[in-house]
C-alpha cells in the first residue's frame, strides 16, 4: 500500500535491526522500499538487500557531503547502475549549508568539487536513461542551474528525477516541477515548524508526489528524536492527506504509482 521512496537501511543503525524492521513494515502495510547509496565504498552493502529481498531495490551515488571517498566517475556510476535491482542515480546534489561549522569556513567557490561531483552523476544518469535522486540543502539555486546547464530542462532526453526530503520554498518547487522532476516529502511534514512546507504540500499535485521517511533520520511525529525507519512513512502519507484535503489511500495509491513510474523496473 504504501512506499519508502528513500532510506538507508545498510546504515548502522537499522542494518542490524532489519527483521524487526521487515516485520514491523509488513505489520504498516509499508510493501516497498528504495533504499540509497552516499558512497561507492557503501554500495555492495545497499545492493546486497535489494538482492536479497524482493521488495527493496537500491541506487547507486556519492552523497554531495562525503568527503575523502572514492570519487566517482560516469562509468563508475554506469558499471554498477547496469547491475540488476539498481534503479537510479544518487544521492547526488549539493549541500551548502554550514558553511562556517560543517565546512570549516570555506566559501561556495570552495566547493567546485561537490558540483563537479553532480555533473558527473547527471551525466551518468542521462546515458543509462535512470532517474537522478537529488539533495539539495541551501543550494537551490545552483542545483537548478546545473541541471539546466547540464540539459535537465523539462524537455527531449533527459533523466528526470526527484527532489527527494524536500523542504525548499515554493519557488524552488515550481523550478523543480516545471523541470518535470518530482518532489518527495519526509517525516519533516508532520513537524509543527513545518508549516510553510506544508504549504508547498499542498500545492504540489499529487501526480508529481513522493513520500519517503530518509531513516535513520528525521522520524515523523509522534517518533521524532528517535530512529526512523520505514515503517514510519504511513504518518508522512496522513499529514500529506491531511494537508491535500484527500483520504489516506489517495495519497498510498498515487505515490506508489509515481514511484513505479519514476523508478521504471520496480513492481508492486
Amino acid at each position: 500500500m504504501f512506499v519508502d521512496s528513500h532510506c538507508h537501511l545498510s546504515f548502522p543503525d537499522l542494518v542490524h535491526q532489519l527483521p524487526a524492521i521487515r516485520q514491523a513494515m509488513a505489520e504498516a502495510q509499508v510493501d516497498r522500499a528504495l533504499c540509497i547509496c552516499t558512497t561507492l565504498e557503501e554500495f555492495g552493502d545497499v545492493h546486497a538487500l535489494a538482492l536479497a529481498h524482493g521488495n527493496f531495490w537500491s541506487t547507486v551515488g556519492v552523497h554531495p557531503d562525503n568527503e575523502g571517498v572514492q570519487e566517482p566517475s560516469v562509468q563508475d556510476l554506469l558499471d554498477r547502475a547496469a547491475l540488476p535491482r539498481v534503479v537510479a542515480i544518487g544521492e547526488t546534489g549539493l549541500d551548502y549549508y554550514g558553511m562556517e561549522d560543517r565546512k570549516g569556513g570555506r566559501s561556495v567557490a570552495d566547493l567546485e568539487w561537490q558540483r563537479d561531483r553532480f555533473r558527473t552523476h547527471i551525466r551518468a544518469a542521462r546515458a543509462c536513461a535512470k532517474p537522478l535522486i537529488i539533495h539539495t540543502r541551501s543550494a537551490s539555486d545552483d542545483t537548478l542551474a546545473i541541471l539546466r546547464e547540464e540539459g535537465e530542462d523539462g524537455a527531449g532526453n533527459r533523466a528526470g528525477g526527484v527532489f527527494h526530503c524536500f523542504t525548499e520554498s515554493m519557488a524552488v518547487a515550481r523550478a523543480a516541477l516545471d523541470l518535470g522532476y518530482y518532489l518527495s516529502f519526509s517525516g519533516i511534514v508532520t513537524f509543527k515548524s513545518a508549516q510553510e512546507l506544508r504549504e508547498v504540500v499542498a500545492y504540489v499535485p499529487l501526480d508529481r508526489l513522493l513520500i519517503e521517511t530518509d531513516s535513520p533520520y528525521l522520524a515523523p511525529v509522534p517518533y521524532r528524536g528517535k530512529t526512523n525507519n520505514p515503517s514510519y512513512v504511513p504518518l508522512v502519507a496522513r499529514q500529506v492527506a491531511q494537508t491535500k484535503g484527500v483520504a489516506l489511500e489517495a495519497v498510498a495509491e498515487a505515490t506508489s504509482r509515481n514511484f513505479e513510474q519514476l523508478f521504471r523496473g520496480v513492481v508492486a
